[in-house]
């Protein structure tokens, strides 16, 4: 049996082509074709046979064509030479979009807020969020630290007092032992720190937190009681100390004391 491809036939259909196919079943007793005649000549006829030809129509998919945009017009990239497209001008790139400056993570404080405050206690300095250093505080003899606490059963409010120097003192070694070790997160004595018991009833202490402004930033941190502070609390004391404040609230809690230690002491091992 021979297949005999023939020329491509149009369609009424101008979306599609179709490929026609001759079969042709030749006679038995006709002679094999010579190698010498070329496989595309038309079937011959044989006497004691009769020619047997069927036409098969195959489509062609065409391709559908590009959309059309009346509006569309061609723009050459900036840069380009206009008499050879393949090759590029030593000229700078010229973007069309004027470039957008990198938000300042350190914000500054809202419009009609200062960056200074009346001193909310007397280890503080007129600064919101910081505190006057240890050589300061001792030289004026300000060793004592006292703040507000609040009891969670009975509601009763007492004073809780703490020495300076050995509070300090006990933090900083622990920051010096475990520096390394916490990595850059506040360990769970910090999240969740040890409150005192109130002498009444025997619930615990929790620290009095008032506006953020007037948070006793010292206070809770020789008592280890940051913890207790909201995360949105936290991310303020960072705000107005220039630290980073994304992540989570053992990260910003771990910048949090670091960043009190640094203050009492500008040169000690508390840079992040």
């Amino acid at each position: 049996m021979d297949i005999n491809p023939h020329p491509l036939q149009a369609s009424n259909n101008e979306d599609e082509n179709l490929l026609t196919l001759s079969l042709s079943t030749p006679s038995p007793s006709a002679p094999p074709p010579s190698s010498s005649s070329s496989s595309l000549e038309p079937p011959t006829s044989s006497p004691m046979g009769q020619q047997q030809t069927i036409q098969l129509c195959i489509p062609i998919p065409q391709a559908p064509p590009l959309p059309y945009y009346r509006n569309h017009q061609v723009q050459t990239p900036t840069g380009f030479n206009a008499i050879d497209n393949n090759t590029v001008s030593g000229e700078i790139v010229n973007h069309s979009r004027p470039s957008r400056s990198r938000r300042n993570p350190f914000q500054a404080p809202r419009q009609g807020r200062s960056e200074t405050i009346p001193p909310p206690f007397p280890w503080a300095t007129n600064r919101r969020a910081t505190v006057h250093t240890l050589d300061y505080l001792v030289s004026h003899n300000l060793t004592s630290i006292d703040g507000d606490v609040q009891c969670k059963k009975c509601d009763k409010v007492c004073k809780v007092e703490y020495d300076l120097q050995e509070k300090f003192k006990e933090i900083g070694d622990f920051i010096k032992e475990n520096k390394f070790a916490l990595h850059d997160r506040a360990p769970s004595e910090w999240t969740a720190p040890t409150l005192p018991n109130c002498e009444t009833c025997g619930s615990t202490l929790k620290p009095v937190l008032k506006k953020k402004r007037d948070i006793n930033w010292l206070f809770l941190l020789l008592g280890k009681m940051l913890g207790c502070c909201k995360l949105s609390e936290l991310k303020y004391f960072c705000k107005h100390t220039k630290n980073h404040r994304t992540g989570a609230k053992d990260r910003v809690l771990y910048l949090t004391y670091m960043g009190l230690c640094k203050q009492l002491d500008p040169n000690g091992p508390y840079d992040v």
